[in-house]
């Protein structure tokens, strides 16, 4: 199995920033969907959209590294749908599971179920990558899914999905998240994997899988029931001028996956995950009135605890393994 070099061994104050604004992004994400994003809204289209927003953002971006036209003599289809085909396909089916949850969960519920995908992309990036992990890190790993739990704890302790019909709450909020959570962690792994061995800008993949996976949701509407509310309501039914913001949002948390999968890997992305929970329970406050539990504050150091060793204690290659 083809060993990989770490990349979470050295984080810089850049991929530092990557990391926050992720984090903040993952936290809001789901009250600004929430908040903006009506149940009229079509699944497809918002998907849709975000795709385009990312395309634009990532073409600016590639455009500031060096002319476009560099990057286009070195383009090739087959390097294009080998690095960047699958894992298109699967974020844009992960992407629409994701928008399902957004409305059939609250805030807090999803980005702790969301968390899951630090499972999966441990898991695929050892069986993929050769990625391993050292004792320490295995640790700081347990404490982020301690931190996690608390956190389980505290939501269902105050009941926050009350009142919604259990059915609905499982098999169109639950199980599509933890169904996005395999799908993201196989992804990310095809991702690094692309970054690190194929070598591939990680802005030019974004627009590669933008464009593959708006072709896959286009294919699907042929027979889908969002392709049928096209037909029938308009690809903008249900939109307002505030739609456009967790769009936005979302595209731009698009454009940071890939940064912080490429500079930091996969599994550091577990991280922000997790981090993002406590943005979210603060936003709930802030802007719902809903104060963060005492579990959630509790689950605090195990964060902070938990980023600080991973960082401290790499896994060392043994001479023999090199």
């Amino acid at each position: 199995m083809m060993e990989v070099k770490n990349r979470e061994q050295g984080v810089t104050p850049k991929i530092w920033i990557y990391l926050m604004l992720l984090t903040l992004q993952y936290g809001a994400q789901p009250l600004l969907s929430k908040r903006f994003a009506g149940k009229d809204v079509i699944v497809t289209s918002s998907v849709l959209a975000c795709e385009v927003a990312k395309v634009i953002c990532a073409l600016f971006l590639l455009a500031k590294e060096g002319p476009l036209r560099s990057f286009y003599r070195q383009w090739t289809l087959t390097g294009s749908l080998t690095a960047s085909g699958l894992p298109a396909a699967i974020y844009a089916l992960q992407n629409s599971l994701l928008q399902i949850s957004y409305k059939n969960l609250d805030s807090l519920t999803f980005s702790m179920l969301n968390q899951t995908k630090l499972f999966f992309t441990a898991l695929f990036m050892y069986l993929m990558l050769g990625q391993k992990q050292s004792v320490q890190q295995i640790g700081a790993l347990v404490l982020l899914i301690i931190a996690a739990l608390l956190i389980s704890i505290g939501e269902g302790s105050g009941g926050s999905s009350g009142g919604a019909n259990p059915d609905q709450v499982f098999f169109h909020g639950i199980v599509p998240i933890l169904v996005a959570s395999v799908l993201s962690g196989l992804a990310s792994s095809l991702c690094q994997w692309a970054s690190q061995v194929k070598k591939h800008s990680s802005y030019l993949m974004t627009v590669e899988m933008s464009f593959i996976g708006s072709l896959c949701l286009l294919a699907s509407t042929y027979k889908s029931p969002d392709g049928q509310a096209f037909r029938q309501h308009g690809f903008f039914h249900g939109w307002t001028p505030f739609t456009l913001i967790p769009v936005l949002t979302n595209a731009i948390g698009g454009i940071l996956v890939g940064l912080v999968t490429t500079h930091a890997g996969g599994v550091m992305k577990g991280f922000v995950i997790v981090s993002a929970l406590l943005v979210t329970a603060l936003l709930q406050f802030i802007f719902d009135g809903i104060p963060p539990s005492l579990y959630c504050l509790s689950a605090f150091p195990f964060v902070i605890s938990s980023i600080t060793i991973y960082q401290k204690h790499p896994y060392k290659v043994k001479e023999k393994e090199s």
